[in-house]
């Protein structure tokens, strides 16, 4: 199945592009890590090299698809409007359309011209401090959210776990659920039933499965949805950081489960805060700051900097970081 995401809105005045990615030394995927951030070694926040960090993507060239892409993410920026004001009620909102009273956003964008080439087979990491913009590239890619502008080019079929809950109807019981899922996922009700007693297997939740969704822990429901999307037999596996909430056995199952998957071929995108996961799972690795891409390579090369960047970091003073800051801005 190939799916395509187009939009054509572009930062307003970006300061920079996001950094470049490709086949080979140009991006997620090849022998040699791409330096996405030119002569500079760390990312744009916080580190000595900070500046120059994020000056390379400039103007970077968006990418064209390929047969052997299984995702291919072009030019990619995502905006966020923010109100500037709290609107209570209906009326509240009807009155200031009435008047004319209009509420103020701020923009944020979370993702600034992302380019990004995984092919098929492969197993990539995304690694970044918490809101540098890696759970919104899933969701651009898990096509949850169109992007602003750019291109995505997804093939084949996607089992996304994106977010805790996310898919569930809280009031349904976990059996109802599975279904729903499923049929999200393109199952008909006859395979979901064939599917059924391995999920629940998987899940260890048959004690609880004919209780509503809002009853269980958000360890549970992460089973749930990690059961459920190992059964879809995916082409794509785009798992974000909700297995951290599972105890250490099931994370273990999962791991041994997306083993399997990268095994037989399975196209594997992980977000994840535990880099010794993403040394297990995932030959390639990019580290994304605040919404741009500044650096591909092998795992370990990338796993490597981005912790002498947040080593860095939590050596600086309260006022150095500030100036830091001050200095990039």
């Amino acid at each position: 199945m190939l799916t395509t995401s187009n939009s054509s809105d572009s930062p307003d005045s970006p300061r920079e592009n996001g950094a470049n990615g490709g086949h080979g030394a140009n991006g997620a995927h090849g022998g040699s890590e791409r330096k996405l951030s030119g002569n500079a070694t760390f990312g744009a926040r916080g580190n000595r090299f900070g500046a120059a960090a994020t000056q390379a993507g400039r103007g970077a060239p968006t990418l064209e698809p390929s047969s052997d892409d299984a995702i291919l993410v072009s030019g990619v920026s995502l905006r966020y409007r923010m109100p500037t004001e709290r609107i209570s009620s209906l009326k509240e909102q009807v009155i200031r359309t009435i008047t004319r009273r209009t509420v103020g956003y701020n923009e944020f964008w979370a993702l600034r011209n992302i380019n990004l080439r995984i092919k098929f087979g492969d197993s990539v990491a995304l690694v970044g401090r918490n809101g540098a913009g890696k759970s919104s590239l899933l969701k651009v890619i898990a096509r949850v959210i169109a992007p602003t502008s750019g291109r995505v080019v997804v093939r084949g079929n996607v089992a996304p776990i994106i977010e805790l809950g996310a898919g569930f109807h809280p009031e349904l019981t976990g059996r109802e659920n599975i279904f729903l899922n499923g049929a999200m996922l393109g199952f008909s009700e006859p395979a979901m039933k064939r599917k059924f007693d391995s999920i629940v297997d998987f899940s260890e939740l048959e004690a609880f499965i004919d209780s509503p969704i809002r009853t269980y822990s958000s360890g549970m429901t992460a089973r749930l949805a990690f059961a459920i999307a190992a059964e879809a037999d995916p082409d794509l596996l785009i798992v974000d950081e909700v297995l951290s909430v599972g105890d250490e056995a099931f994370q273990k199952k999962c791991e041994t489960r997306m083993v399997r998957f990268r095994e037989r071929g399975c196209t594997i995108l992980y977000v994840t805060h535990a880099l010794d996961m993403a040394y297990k799972l995932c030959e390639r690795a990019v580290w994304i700051e605040e919404g741009r891409a500044i650096y591909s390579g092998p795992t370990p090369k990338v796993v490597n900097l981005f912790r002498e960047s947040m080593e860095f970091e939590s050596s600086l003073s309260a006022t150095q970081k500030r100036q830091v800051v001050k200095v990039e801005r």
